[in-house]
């Protein structure tokens, strides 16, 4: 197991733990997810970031849709391919439900990822993919609010590093409540199958 993903496990484990004492607010009804209920959590409340085109986004912005939050870096030889190539595929399992989804990615690594360089990657996996880069101060403040580890690891010269992140989804509903972090691994299917019951709860649930 990858220190990346006993890191995934370790906040899915914090999370559910969270879940289950955020306490005794009204939530929406119960459902079967393939990801872990996080309804009432009290972190992962939302961003206040650059986007790749120097426009400030929050969450607060994408009312009426789902929001998918994935936290990684370019240079990712695994886990951030693997969800963007996911997340491309839920958009056309979605068909005409697809503009009820916003994906973001937050970069991890802003000294490496450029705003063009994150624009061209997120895009090539669905042109409207989002990512979002802040400076040192406010990755390490965007990554405390959402639990998020990440870590240098170095290579054989200074610009080789790797960086270690929590291998994760936060996901939003259309109300702007966090619902469910999908861990590293879920299959297009199953985020569809949970965006698609999100998608289908009464908007006053």
């Amino acid at each position: 197991m990858t220190l990346s993903r006993r890191h995934a496990l370790a906040a899915a484990a914090a999370a559910a733990l969270a879940f289950g004492l955020a306490g005794c607010e009204r939530r929406p009804p119960p459902h079967h997810f393939n990801s872990i209920d996080l309804s009432g959590a009290k972190y992962a409340r939302g961003f206040d970031l650059p986007d790749f085109d120097g426009r400030r986004r929050t969450l607060g912005e994408f009312k009426d849709k789902v929001v998918a939050v994935f936290f990684g870096y370019t240079q990712c030889p695994d886990a951030c391919p693997t969800t963007m190539a996911a997340f491309s595929a839920v958009e056309k399992a979605l068909g005409p439900q697809a503009s009820k989804l916003q994906v973001i990615f937050i970069t991890v690594d802003p000294a490496r990822d450029t705003a063009a360089l994150l624009k061209n990657y997120v895009t090539n996996f669905n042109p409207g993919f989002l990512a979002l880069r802040g400076d040192d101060a406010q990755t390490k403040a965007v990554t405390a609010e959402y639990k998020v580890f990440y870590e240098k690891v170095p290579g054989p010269t200074p610009d080789s590093y790797t960086m270690d992140h929590t291998a994760g989804t936060y996901i939003y509903d259309p109300q702007g409540r966090l619902r469910l972090f999908a861990p590293q691994g879920l299959s297009p299917e199953q985020f569809t199958a949970d965006i698609q019951a999100l998608l289908a709860e009464p908007a006053d649930a």
